[in-house]
């Protein structure tokens, strides 16, 4: 089983040491968001081949990084740098810091560990597609090395980020727009060339309508490259979690409305507000990252199977 921590929140960033005490209990809680079922995930070594972390900072879950990998465990960074504005990204970690993190990951990991995200990509007064394509340049020389693969996608406007951005936008004095596919495809295919002159392989993640021979489906979630880090194949059926995903199955062990980062763009909060509150009323000796503190004595790591199993029809 491959572990996702977590594309619902910055878990690296803001819930390092949560993950570590639940890495050292062997399990942790999930609760559904849709349902509000509750699962144990397994998180020992022998229930899980690999853990995928997704983050605009990776700095402070360096050590804890060091850790997983002294246990033995595969893991693949996927680190978003994009360079925008504060009015867009109220407080993520600047550019040039995050190149370096993403430098440091290839130093100490290997050449498959790190993957570069630009996503998503959002058109507006403040970032036109010629700022996309300045930026995107001077990161990808910036980042020349350190990655062979970018993966971008364009802003995904559901209704909540649809409300976020017109909130943002009267609030700094900007417009911003869905651009239609045609605009989308010819800024892609300059994006991917520019990523190809410096070494990088531009893959979109999860919209199908946009792929073609110089943008290919992303696999976020990589059976492969998982594999070239482990030195072993790692086998995982391809199971998407929404159409045209190409992922291989995981688990991801992160709730939404929890990472505080204030992008305005963001589907996994609704608002930074609600966002903030969850952080600091976080309790870093709850099994689950959203749930309350463990009961007194807990559970241990064997009293958990391989795998996961659901617990309750209720979150709790």
């Amino acid at each position: 089983m491959i572990v996702s921590a977590s594309y619902r929140t910055d878990i690296p960033a803001f819930y390092g040491r949560w993950f570590l005490d639940r890495l050292n209990a062997g399990w942790c809680r999930v609760v559904n968001p849709y349902g509000g079922q509750v699962s144990e995930i397994a998180l020992d070594r022998a229930a899980v081949d690999g853990f995928v972390f997704w983050t605009r900072h990776v700095g402070p879950f360096v050590p804890v990084l060091a850790e997983v990998a002294r246990r033995g465990y595969p893991f693949v960074v996927h680190q978003t740098i994009t360079g925008y504005p504060r009015a867009l990204e109220t407080s993520v970690t600047d550019a040039d810091s995050a190149v370096a993190q993403l430098y440091q990951l290839h130093k100490d990991y290997g050449p498959r560990v790190a993957v570069w995200r630009y996503d998503p990509i959002l058109i507006s007064d403040l970032t036109p597609p010629d700022w996309h394509r300045t930026t995107f340049r001077r990161l990808a020389a910036a980042l020349a090395g350190a990655t062979d693969e970018v993966v971008v996608s364009f802003a995904a406007i559901y209704r909540k980020t649809a409300r976020n951005l017109d909130r943002a936008a009267r609030r700094h004095g900007f417009a911003w727009r869905d651009p239609p596919a045609e605009e989308k495809g010819a800024l892609l295919a300059d994006l991917a060339g520019i990523a190809a002159d410096h070494g990088q392989r531009l893959t979109l993640c999860t919209q199908p309508g946009l792929v073609g021979p110089a943008t290919p489906a992303a696999r976020c979630v990589d059976a492969d490259r998982f594999s070239d880090v482990a030195g072993r194949r790692i086998a995982a059926p391809t199971r998407g979690n929404r159409p045209g995903c190409l992922c291989a199955e995981s688990r991801d062990i992160g709730a939404y409305d929890t990472c505080p980062h204030g992008c305005v763009y963001c589907y996994a909060v609704q608002h930074r507000d609600v966002a903030r509150r969850a952080y600091k009323a976080h309790d870093p000796g709850s099994p689950a990252l959203n749930g309350p503190p463990a009961a007194s004595g807990g559970r241990s790591a064997g009293d958990v199977g391989a795998g996961s199993r659901r617990i309750s029809g209720t979150a709790r």
